[in-house]
């Protein structure tokens, strides 16, 4: 009987996780399913692109596994129970349950509403398809009414830096203001922290710096010190949150529900679960938490596919690199920065800035997505002509 693996998320890392183990592991003795919500492989970290206006490649994920035997199933994950090994899923038909003798947890993050009043009902985000092309929507009507408009862009991580720059750069009809909770890139270095209020000033953003908003309204937010601010489009960046699916069904997970893994990303209270990507709290080689990012995306999956590979063919798991070093942020099209970061997580003195760093961040985004989306790299013609028409190779070799 064939070894079933179930893979729950086709983002960056599960996508990724799934095209390796087809091309590394024998079509004779595994099977593996891929569950996604949706048909098509999302570029995340370009989302803010789409939402400004850009066109984002999105591949059709029976495309990306064209070739690789996978089994691509369009559902919804609504429950996972590691006892019984069985995940359950709904789609547009019915739904029903998947068996699995080792599950890949992927189901990466959403927009985190830190409890503050009318996120869900007036704001909007950048952490998922549909979203981003409702941000543009709401942006193009601003733009038809002639007049301009307010976009608000609350949150001043790596996502809302990006998205505001972004938005004022393809826009500039729009007047945008950056809310950060405390000091403009606090995270960079003294050199980063500079270019980047240099290029908001170059763009027009307003930065209000030391501002904390408790509550969202339909055309306007208001702030913990009393303020109102008037929003055309609010954009809310402040965090992401993981799905409870996996606390639910009784996996180990912290305090934010993310799974707890060990070294090679098996779930330390049910071994033949594995966590990647945001979906799993994994600890780096300098002994620090690895952020959810999609660098720890490969990372994490690199590490989880070496270890699937190993227990199943009794190799050696290697120990894949877990290391964080550092950011790349895109500031529009042609300015971006390059942090890089110690083993304290602590932002060395230098960086990249300019056009430089963003050639850097087009390359690092087109090889995600190369990689993602070519998984039979590697695959001999021959298997993977086997692997797309497996049924019709068969039928021809009982003709012969």
């Amino acid at each position: 009987m064939k070894h079933r693996i179930v893979v729950l998320g086709a983002g960056y890392a599960g996508a990724y996780v799934a095209g390796t183990l087809a091309r590394r592991l024998s079509p004779a003795d595994t099977e593996i399913t891929v569950v996604n919500a949706g048909p098509d492989f999302v570029q995340r970290l370009r989302l803010h692109q789409l939402a400004a206006g850009q066109e984002i490649e999105a591949p059709k994920l029976t495309d990306v596994f064209v070739g690789t035997g996978i089994r691509l199933r369009l559902a919804r994950v609504t429950a996972v129970d590691p006892e019984r090994q069985v995940v359950t899923v709904a789609d547009a038909d019915s739904g029903g349950e998947l068996g699995y003798d080792t599950l890949l947890y992927a189901l990466g993050s959403h927009v985190a509403d830190q409890g503050v009043l009318g996120v869900a009902e007036h704001a909007f985000h950048v952490t998922s398809r549909p979203a981003a092309l409702r941000l543009r929507d709401r942006l193009d009507s601003l733009g038809r009414k002639g007049e301009g408009g307010s976009v608000l862009v609350v949150g001043d991580g790596l996502t809302g830096i990006e998205t505001a720059t972004e938005i004022a750069e393809s826009r500039p009809g729009l007047s945008v203001t950056l809310v950060a909770r405390g000091e403009l890139g606090v995270t960079l270095s003294a050199g980063a922290r500079g270019h980047l209020r240099r290029a908001c000033d170059r763009l027009g953003i307003t930065v209000l710096e030391h501002t904390s908003v408790v509550a969202v309204e339909a055309t306007r937010v208001r702030c913990a010190d009393g303020t109102a601010l008037a929003s055309d489009a609010t954009v809310w960046t402040a965090g992401f949150a993981v799905n409870a699916i996996a606390a639910v069904g009784g996996l180990e997970v912290t305090e934010d529900g993310r799974i707890v893994v060990d070294r090679i990303m098996r779930s330390v209270s049910h071994p033949n679960v594995y966590a990647v990507g945001d979906s799993a709290y994994a600890i780096g080689d300098n002994g620090r938490r690895l952020p959810m990012s999609c660098a720890s995306a490969g990372y994490t999956g690199m590490q989880a596919t070496a270890a699937i590979v190993g227990h199943l063919t009794g190799r050696q798991i290697p120990n894949t690199k877990l290391e964080y070093l550092g950011n790349h942020i895109s500031l529009g099209r042609r300015d971006g920065i390059l942090q890089m970061i110690d083993d304290e997580g602590q932002a060395k003195p230098k960086y990249v800035g300019g056009r430089k760093a963003a050639r850097i961040k087009a390359g690092i985004l087109k090889m995600s997505l190369w990689t993602t989306s070519h998984p039979t790299f590697g695959l001999p013609k021959r298997k993977r002509r086997l692997a797309a028409a497996p049924d019709a190779a068969a039928d021809k070799r009982l003709a012969a």
